[in-house]
């Protein structure tokens, strides 16, 4: 092969690989850390109009990064680990917020972010075995949702109706951690079938190369 032909192919790939980086869902799922920052800022400083309005855009930029990524064809690896990562980000940075707040939850606030941190692991470990992480699951949006809806709630009541009870906050994060937990145990199910399957290809291969 020519180094012509090489060059050719080298920047061939690197232009597919910063198309798959610069994609519009991907941007969208970057902004969405990007709100973190902001959303904390407000909340801590009592400014709960503003920091509702950074919760909602991040759940709205959440319901239409996949979307996006599907009618658009730009469904990428890298999207499937910067979406949920931005998920569990946003996760743990409200859960500790309303820990502040709410001494009572702090177990609460503990559970979940072992569990995203577990999630965050099992996905980096897929990547280190050179296993493309799943895509997000039904399971896993319907916990997200879960989620934005009782965040939202919680905050506007704070922001606009100046409501505080800690044990609709204790109800809302309850229903949210069960919603979670099951989406856990699902994606811990396609974990392992994922191992398990690249177990037995490497396997198969060597067996051939024996042969």
């Amino acid at each position: 092969m020519s180094n012509i032909e090489q060059e050719g192919i080298a920047s061939g790939k690197q232009h597919c690989d910063k198309s798959e980086i610069l994609t519009i869902p991907n941007v969208i799922s970057f902004l969405r850390i990007v709100f973190i920052a902001p959303f904390v800022l407000f909340f801590l400083n009592e400014q709960y109009i503003a920091a509702f309005s950074f919760i909602v855009l991040s759940g709205l930029s959440d319901c239409i990064d996949g979307y996006l990524a599907r009618r658009l064809n730009q469904v990428t690896d890298l999207g499937k680990i910067l979406d949920p990562i931005a998920d569990k980000l946003t996760l743990v940075a409200v859960i500790i917020c309303l820990g502040t707040l709410l001494p009572q939850i702090v177990p609460l606030v503990i559970a979940l972010v072992v569990k995203d941190l577990s999630m965050l692991l099992g996905g980096y470990y897929l990547i280190h075995k050179g296993i493309a992480p799943p895509a997000a699951k039904w399971y896993g949006k319907l916990a997200t949702i879960i989620f934005y809806v009782s965040v939202v709630a919680i905050v506007f009541s704070r922001a606009f109706l100046h409501y505080n009870n800690p044990l609709v906050v204790l109800i809302l994060l309850s229903i949210t951690i069960v919603a979670m937990m099951f989406a856990l145990v699902n994606y811990a199910i396609i974990f392992i079938k994922l191992l398990n399957e690249n177990e037995k290809k490497n396997k198969e291969k060597i067996e051939d190369e024996n042969k």
